[in-house]
């Protein structure tokens, strides 16, 4: 019998998408899977029994996916990344496959709801913000451009933190998003990897008498994967999302337990899987600095073995490794894979130092995601000798050989040497790991034309003088499938019906759209839609909040991480300006505004989590002040997170991006509105100034310092309390938050904001204040003509077009990994 052939055709029963089949495989899971039936299931159960009905119909496709990289032995990438903000994947996974209408009909004629399903399933707890939905979006991009790739990361276990609000405040509690499971992935004790810390380094001479190093006496960690599949939009390419989980190499100390110490009994098993509990634990202390080290290294250590494995099956020497591997490091968290690629090169394959190093930065990649000084990785001397006692060494090798080559082109340069060293002297040695994923790697990027700019000619300028061919920009983008098709339904049907749906594949087809722009019928369709999305917000928002919202006032959304540079204390700031004016009667004509704001704080950053409390305690003062009634309410939503983006970008008219000029990298929440036709306040910072060079700078407001003008304001001496002085009402606001008045019974509970905003204002938000308001003067004129908002909001989604993540991993794949579209048959088709 021929195994293979049978258990194909097993699997081509369970593949259809038909709505009977969906259906048969829907009931058999509830029975067979769950051992329930319909008068017991759980609405629990029927999201896990519908998952594991479309988890079926992908197993075929990711089976063919991998059996045909390993047949044609194809050059692959591998993403490694410490977060992949997935979102949820029931409705992604319907649409990529292409059956969502399919299993709506299945369900509705079992009389369940597939919308109702989907909210069932709990967001992936496994990144918190711009850079983890980056890293989703990619994912999605390779599997439907058919690229050989993988993404690697960490199986956390309560994610970064389900944030709460009490008496206004941020409140950090455990996410526990496994609690019930994930029908997603797949468990693969099979794939277990040791993981080295602690020891020391020895030295032997090995049988040739060459001096090789040994690193002895090492605690152990093992890493067990967990894998997700990944479909392509409408092809057969399924790839692969790989996890790693934390284990202890000794489960259980039954010799301690027989002797009655029952906790010592499982305190390896404790501390070893702590590496995996949670995502950026707090760095203030020690303990949490290591645990973030060890984090880094784990999950890059076990890749690495990984990948080698994979490369083995296929090959005998290294020689081809850089030509069949391409590692994208996506930021510097995992930059501690060069070291330890030199590592198993030099220590366990014998292969000499100059040819490993040959070898390593020809597989490297790496993307830089901030010019922020205190983003720039760096870790202590002593913590990565004390953890890696042996990538020390190496990385102490790299900087002189590196340094070396700079001396030998810059020979009388002692200061450029010490700029660009591996290694920032000072009281405390420390490894600068941007420099090492620089120098390790054959190509950086940016992420925005702005942000690279910077990079070449400030942070990283004398890389660029030394590696002028290593630099390049790859502005980021946005998958259309999730933040326009599965987020916008309403949205995405009239622009398929309207210019059919190839822009789900190639965004840029939504230029046809623009002659639509001055069609009344459809231009009244699109504020029909719009209008829709706001009352499905406002009934949220209620449920959520009880803050009852008037959905026809302009939607202001600022949705992000909360930091100063982002500036939501300038946005609630000028709530406070649009207050005084309702109460003084200053402004005719006002244009009723809804201000929402989401975002998390990291759980040590006391001034961001201040800034949530302002927002808050500033929003009790004005949805209460009954002579405001519903001009104007100030919402903050708790636990911003995928599932809740969804919700939000559609309904809303203006978007908030609105951070220093020169801080922000790129920023892809400005895209995601922009694609659902809101319209964007912005300063000249990230991918804003792309985005306004597609839409037109009339179909965008934008104020405030460019990155320059910041800049010499900078040099020559900034003084925020001149623009305090000299500006009414931006005085009048800081007074109102200084002295108590959205704080009643702690007078200097915001304090630490006044002083630093008058004493340092480092991210300028009082330098930009006028402009901002300014700004919105203009925003509330344009908002009364309807008929010419509408018009801009469609030419935004007609230009938008740049901005798909298709487009940018193209790019990724042509210049810098340099691998090719891998079409996937199944059946001869």
């Amino acid at each position: 019998m021929d195994k293979n052939n049978t258990l194909k055709k097993l699997i081509d029963t369970i593949s259809a998408t038909d709505i009977k089949s969906i259906q048969k495989s829907f009931a058999n899971h509830i029975a067979c899977s769950l051992s329930k039936d319909t008068y017991s299931a759980t609405k629990l159960d029927i999201y896990k029994s519908i998952a594991y009905t479309v988890r079926d119909r992908l197993v075929e496709r990711w089976i063919a996916t991998q059996q045909s990289y390993y047949d044609n032995d194809v050059k692959r990438v591998y993403y490694l990344s410490l977060e992949f903000l997935m979102g949820r994947a029931l409705g992604n996974n319907l649409i990529n496959l292409d059956f969502l209408d399919e299993c709506h009909k299945a369900l509705h004629e079992l009389g369940y709801e597939l919308e109702e399903i989907c909210e069932t399933e709990w967001d992936a707890g496994l990144g918190n913000g711009g850079l983890g939905r980056l890293a989703a979006c990619f994912l999605d991009s390779m599997a439907t451009l058919e690229l050989p790739a993988y993404g690697y990361g960490i199986r956390y276990e309560y994610g970064i933190f389900f944030q709460g609000i009490l008496n206004g405040y941020q409140v950090e509690l455990p996410d526990n998003w496994l609690r019930y499971g994930n029908p997603w992935e797949f468990e693969r004790p099979e794939h277990l990897y040791p993981v080295k810390f602690y020891g020391r380094v020895g030295e032997y001479t090995d049988e040739k008498g060459i001096l090789r190093s040994e690193w002895i006496d090492t605690q152990t960690i093992m890493a067990m994967a967990y894998d997700t599949p990944i479909p392509g939009y409408r092809n057969n390419t399924v790839n692969n999302l790989r996890l790693w989980s934390a284990r202890a190499s000794r489960e259980f100390d039954l010799e301690s337990f027989n002797e009655g110490n029952y906790f010592k009994a499982a305190e390896e098993k404790q501390r070893s899987e702590t590496i995996s509990k949670i995502l950026y634990p707090v760095d203030k202390i020690h303990t949490g600095k290591k645990l973030r080290l060890k984090q880094q290294y784990f999950f890059v250590s076990a890749t690495l073995q990984d990948i080698i494995r994979r490369y083995k099956k296929t090959h005998t020497s290294f020689d081809l490794f850089p030509d069949k591997v391409a590692i994208q490091l996506n930021d510097t968290h995992p930059a501690i894979a060069i070291p330890e690629l030199m590592h198993i090169l030099i220590d366990k394959e014998g292969i000499s130092w100059e040819k490993a190093w040959d070898i390593t930065v020809n597989t490297f990649a790496y993307t830089n995601h901030t010019i922020l000084p205190e983003a720039l990785e760096k870790w202590s001397i002593h913590l990565i000798g004390e953890l890696l006692p042996r990538h020390l060494q190496i990385i102490y090798e790299i900087n002189h050989r590196f340094l070396e080559s700079v001396k030998s082109k810059y020979p009388d340069d002692a200061d450029r040497l010490c700029r660009m060293s591996l290694i920032e002297e000072g009281n405390e040695k420390q490894v600068r790991m941007s420099h090492l994923a620089i120098v390790g790697s054959h190509s950086t990027n940016g992420v925005a034309a702005l942000h690279t700019q910077i990079l070449k000619t400030t942070v990283f300028r004398d890389f660029l003088e030394l590696y002028p061919d290593r630099f390049n920009n790859k502005t980021n983008g946005i998958t259309q499938r999730r933040w326009l098709k599965k987020c916008n339904p309403a949205l995405s049907k009239l622009i398929s019906d309207t210019i059919g749906d190839g822009w789900l594949k190639n965004l840029e087809d939504l230029k046809k759209l623009i002659p639509f722009a001055g069609n009344k019928a459809f231009c009244e369709t699109w504020r029909h839609i719009k209008k829709g999305n706001k009352i499905r917000l406002a009934e949220y928002i209620k449920q959520t909040t009880n803050i009852v919202v008037n959905t026809d006032s302009l939607f202001c959304c600022h949705i992000k991480r909360i930091h100063e540079y982002k500036r939501q204390l300038m946005n609630i700031m000028h709530v406070i300006f649009l207050y005084n004016s309702l109460k003084n009667n200053s402004i005719e004509n006002f244009v009723p505004r809804t201000i929402l704001f989401g975002g998390k704080a990291a759980p040590g950053y006391f001034i961001a989590k201040l800034i949530i409390k302002l927002i808050n305690s500033v929003a009790d003062v004005v949805n209460n002040d009954p002579d405001i009634g519903d001009k104007l309410k100030v919402v903050f939503l708790p636990n911003y997170q995928v599932s809740m983006a969804e919700r939000i970008i559609p309904a809303a008219d203006l978007s908030e991006q609105i951070s220093t000029s020169g801080m922000e990298a790129s920023g892809t929440g400005n895209m995601k509105f922009a694609l659902n036709g809101s319209l964007t306040i912005g300063t000249l910072d990230g991918a804003n100034i792309e985005i306004m060079n597609e839409v037109g700078y009339d179909n965008i407001f934008i104020f405030g310092l460019t990155e320059k003008e910041v800049d010499h304001i900078k040099r020559v001496g900034y003084n925020p309390y001149e623009y305090y002085r000299n500006n009414t009402a931006l005085k009048t606001a800081i007074d109102m938050i200084a002295n108590g008045y959205f704080s009643s019974s702690d007078i200097s509970l915001f304090t630490p904001i006044t002083n630093s905003l008058l004493k340092s204002d480092q991210y300028m938000v009082l330098a930009d204040f006028a402009s901002y308001v300014n700004c919105h003067v203009l925003v509330s004129k344009l908002y009364r003509d309807q008929d010419e908002w509408t018009k801009k909001s469609i030419i935004n989604v007609a230009r938008i077009g740049k901005f798909s993540s298709d487009r940018t991993i193209h790019e990724y794949a042509r210049d810098i990994w340099n691998v090719k579209s891998v079409p996937i048959r199944l059946n001869g088709k």
